[in-house]
């Protein structure tokens, strides 16, 4: 069937410009062109001889409209339909297709079917084509399913972008904010400690510049003694004689004193300038500092909170934040996660809740659900103390009894022992317990309602306070 259309489609090509047909003319040596090829040939060559044989024309050339309809019905076929079956005629009997044989899954005329399909089975083509089109409809919604899943893909990534160029130019004032801070310590250091060695140079130079007078005058005094003695000695006689017992007196007075002796001291103690200079200026930044055992991580952050600049407190937003949908994100709850995991060991950190009303404090295993809509508890991998209006309870179901409001909720996680505890700081109170064998990393999680009327309007995070650390 292939060789018949090619047979076909080499009979309907012009032979000069190699296309189908357009208005085709033959002339009488049967070759067959488009009149407006021949017609420009024609004029370049000027002469009238086919381009093919050179056998000269002498007769007009008018257009082949059999040929031309059927170049015409063979052009169109071919652009509705580019397989030989689909275009509707049967290339070997020119008949019209109307049937389908499934045993050789191929489109069939009348003509075909009688001869050559006897015991197939045959059916109509269009219940054939409904048939492929139902086949064909779950593909095309899955289709169009994962292309919408790339396409929110894709915005994520889209939305990632000026959320990364937002990112860095907030980190970066962070970090150029906290150098700064650490630099004008280092200067302020410097300064005080460059003032102190001036201070003792002139301290030890005014003292030298006193001895060194109290010296000057005790030599003007030997060197006055030293010429009255000289000149005594001069005298002979009875002026010497006269004159020697005051002259040993003086000199003995002058002699009386001790020899002086050079001050300890006198010079600049370098070594306690700069001996361990830059570790103890070190611990000294280390006393004007805070250190916080647990940082937020923004990429989990519900689009409804608000952290501080050094990620160590939440706050419950009026505005819901444009964040992208990154899979680390919680976005049913008003969530975070600290940017650390535990997979061993004892840790503890305390939260300032003061009086906020609505706020949940506790671990999370990694794999928490952060899409779901699921609630806080151990079944679904979260540890925690929650507080609704006063209503205190472990996840668990059960209301628990505080003897006071704690304002400060020590979390102690024991992650080798299997526990969670949660203490009031003030007098250590236990307030509740969770045990569990944890089998993945855990990471301090965070939950944070409306503030309403209260005066705490955000829970911050921090270290272990100095009575609950000597306890």
């Amino acid at each position: 069937m292939a060789e018949k259309i090619n047979q076909l489609k080499s009979l309907l090509t012009c032979n000069v410009c190699t296309e189908i047909f357009t208005d085709p003319v033959s002339l009488g040596c049967h070759h067959s062109f488009c009149s407006s090829c021949l017609q420009d040939f024609w004029a370049q060559a000027e002469n009238k001889n086919c381009p093919v044989c050179k056998r000269k024309n002498s007769k007009d050339v008018v257009v082949n409209f059999s040929m031309k309809e059927l170049a015409e019905s063979y052009a169109g076929r071919q652009r509705s339909a580019p397989s030989d079956e689909a275009q509707g005629v049967c290339t070997e009997h020119l008949k019209d297709i109307k049937w389908f044989c499934k045993d050789e899954q191929r489109a069939v005329c009348h003509v075909c079917e009688f001869p050559h399909h006897q015991g197939h089975t045959v059916v109509p083509l269009e219940e054939q084509v409904l048939e492929l089109k139902q086949q064909l409809r779950p593909d095309l919604t899955a289709l169009q399913a994962r292309r919408r899943r790339h396409q929110e893909l894709e915005e994520t990534y889209e939305a990632m972008v000026p959320h990364l160029k937002e990112q860095r130019v907030k980190t970066e004032r962070r970090i150029r904010a906290e150098f700064e801070q650490l630099h004008r310590f280092l200067r302020e250091e410097e300064e005080a400690r460059v003032k102190a060695l001036g201070e003792e140079e002139e301290q030890k130079r005014e003292r030298i510049l006193l001895e060194r007078k109290t010296l000057q005058e005790q030599i003007r005094s030997l060197s006055e003694g030293l010429s009255a003695v000289e000149a005594d000695l001069q005298k002979d006689g009875l002026s010497f004689l006269s004159a020697s017992t005051r002259s040993r007196t003086s000199a003995r007075a002058l002699l009386s004193g001790s020899d002086p002796q050079l001050l300890p001291g006198a010079l600049l103690d370098e070594a306690k300038h700069l001996g361990n200079l830059a570790h103890r200026v070190w611990e000294e930044m280390g006393q004007r500092t805070t250190f916080s055992p647990v940082t937020l991580d923004p990429n989990t952050a519900h689009g409804c909170l608000s952290l501080s600049d050094d990620l160590t407190s939440v706050r419950r937003s009026n505005v819901i934040q444009k964040v992208p949908n990154n899979p680390e994100r919680f976005t049913e709850y008003s969530n975070v996660l600290g940017s650390e995991g535990f997979s061993s060991g004892e840790h503890c950190w305390e939260v300032e809740v003061g009086d906020h009303p609505h706020w949940r404090i506790g671990v999370a295993k990694e794999s928490v659900d952060r899409r779901g809509e699921r609630t806080a508890s151990p079944a679904n991998g979260t540890w925690c103390l929650l507080n609704d209006s006063g209503k205190y309870t472990p996840g668990t179901g059960e209301t628990l009894t505080l003897k006071r409001t704690p304002e400060r909720i020590r979390v102690q996680l024991d992650y080798d022992g299997g526990e969670v505890s949660f203490y009031d700081p003030e007098d250590m109170t236990l307030l509740c317990t969770h045990q569990h064998t944890f089998t993945e990393n855990i990471f301090p999680w965070f939950s944070v309602g409306e503030a309403g009327e209260a005066q705490t309007k955000a829970l911050i995070v921090c270290g272990v306070s100095a009575h609950s650390a000597l306890d």
